[in-house]
């Protein structure tokens, strides 16, 4: 049987193929039988570019149709859909293409000369494509044919590679098989109420998780259509309320739209969901948007490794602070991080997870698969701290290893630090996350200079913004005479956010 993910398409297409599938604000509009054939041609083009089934096509492209094309294309090919965050920089993707080993890499046309030095070197072809659909890939693939018999897939096979950083600071690539994506969109689709007749406001980026493998397949999955944006906008979503039934978004975008004056229960009126994910969603936002649309939020629970593990219910009580229940198939237990013993309702301790939403594991690292796997069960630990409530409800409480989750974007501490302290006139430093309103939590660089050096906050982000994409940069850098550590040398990071938060000078923080 051929389980590949790009089926979807197909299903949709020959369901109705003059339904709308995308269109975006300048007016242009693609149906699903125009995905079909754009996405046949594509695929064409990369097969001559010598694509074979299995290989790497890493994309680090704008928004547009055409990128979603690509996309399918690559599926399509049989080949592994590699996206890559627009806000890398050089420095970061030369980790990617050198681990990853693409055989095409299409970037924006603008970033070509940078790139493809890098590109080249680790044997990939060179191509692009800008954020109004255009590009060799498209023009070189516009005389080829439109049917494309799809290279048929297995369940076990690869149909994506998403990097997601490490507390090493070395970002890993989690392994997503055609079972993995088509297992989730599905359940998804069914649980979120999905038809056909559904549109939704897409504002999120298309090399995340949750723009990509949550917003574009659930709407491959139910033969939906999509607004497609290229950015957030509060007054432009506000107007797309009246012909959307549906917004997927981050807290940030609910916090924005909150400030907003025309956002009430008549604006609102035509819309049927709306979800938030990537990053907690604050109790206070919950409550707030309740009282001015008439609507309750929808939270969700999921991660790289595992795209979506729990929701809040589509009919019953939302709950603020909640995450919901495992999802059809999904197993999610809290267990002793220790022991893997699990734990009972409203004990705190380890979330962990199995399914076939679970990730194969980590490109070329079985070490760290296998370090991240119960042996006894195979549950995938995913670093995360929990409970269930008494009516079965997931609660996060909290992350392990300091991970920092601000506008919906995983930063690792460690990768930062380790960036922070290869500069000039740095001896140590820290870096932590804390309360944001508007992206739910911000870097902040606890820095202690080295003996002699007169280094500047501005100094420190200068530097940054060469060698680290821009969410990741901290939004404060602080200067202190020593980190506090406890009796066995360990930076107490939870004393640092402690004192950052309410009283910066018992650290020492002094005033540049």
């Amino acid at each position: 049987m051929n389980e590949n993910l790009a089926s979807l398409l197909h299903a949709a297409a020959a369901a109705n193929p003059e339904a709308n599938f995308i269109e975006t604000l300048e007016g242009r509009k693609y149906t699903y039988q125009d995905a079909l054939d754009a996405s046949g041609r594509i695929a064409h083009y990369l097969v001559r570019l010598g694509v074979k089934p299995g290989d790497r096509v890493a994309a680090q492209v704008e928004k547009s149709p055409e990128a979603i094309f690509t996309y399918l294309a690559v599926l399509r090919a049989g080949a592994c859909y590699l996206p890559l965050n627009t806000a890398y920089t050089e420095h970061e993707l030369e980790h990617f293409v050198s681990d990853a080993e693409p055989r095409v890499f299409v970037c924006s046309p603008e970033r070509r000369a940078a790139i493809e030095p890098i590109a080249t070197r680790f044997g990939a072809t060179m191509e692009t494509l800008d954020a109004k659909g255009a590009g060799p890939i498209i023009s070189g693939s516009r005389d080829l044919p439109a049917r494309f018999d799809d290279v048929p897939r297995a369940a076990d096979d690869l149909a994506a590679i998403l990097y997601t950083s490490g507390t090493t600071g070395r970002a890993k690539g989690a392994m997503l098989t055609h079972q993995n994506l088509r297992s989730n969109c599905t359940t998804l689709a069914k649980l979120w109420r999905f038809t056909n007749q559904d549109v939704l406001i897409h504002a999120l980026p298309l090399f995340h998780t949750h723009g990509l493998f949550v917003a574009v397949n659930i709407t491959l999955a139910a033969g939906s259509s999509i607004i497609l944006l290229a950015k957030f906008d509060t007054a432009v979503i506000l107007k797309l309320f009246e012909r959307a039934t549906v917004l997927m978004g981050v807290p940030t975008f609910y916090t924005r739209l909150l400030e907003q004056p025309g956002l009430d229960k008549a604006s609102t009126r035509h819309m049927r969901l709306f979800i938030s994910g990537s990053a907690p969603l604050s109790a206070e936002t919950h409550t707030a948007w309740n009282a001015k649309t008439g609507h309750a939020i929808l939270e969700r629970y999921g991660m790289t490794e595992t795209n979506m593990n729990a929701s809040n219910p589509y009919e019953g009580a939302r709950k603020p602070g909640a995450v919901g229940f495992p999802l059809e198939g999904v197993e999610i237990r809290v267990a002793d991080p220790e022991s893997g013993k699990p734990l009972a309702k409203g004990e705190v301790g380890g979330i962990e997870v199995r399914g076939p939403n679970v990730f194969k594991g980590y490109w070329k690292n079985p070490e760290k698969t296998a370090a991240e796997f119960r042996k006894e069960g195979n549950w995938f630990i995913t670093g995360d701290v929990g409970k269930f409530d008494t009516e079965g409800y997931l609660l996060i409480v909290g992350r392990a290893k300091d991970l920092i989750i601000t506008g919906g974007y995983n930063v690792y501490p460690a990768e930062v630090e380790g960036e922070i302290e290869a500069l000039d006139g740095v001896a140590e430093c820290a870096v932590v996350g804390l309360p944001d309103r508007d992206f739910g939590e911000s870097v902040n660089a606890v820095v202690v200079r080295a003996k002699g050096s007169s280094l500047k906050s501005k100094d420190v982000v200068a530097a940054l913004g060469k060698q680290l994409a821009r969410y990741k940069q901290p939004k404060r850098v602080f200067f202190v005479p020593a980190l506090p550590r406890n009796a066995m040398g360990k930076i107490q990071k939870n004393l640092i956010r402690e004192k950052l938060g309410s009283d910066p000078a018992a650290l020492g923080v002094e005033n540049e």
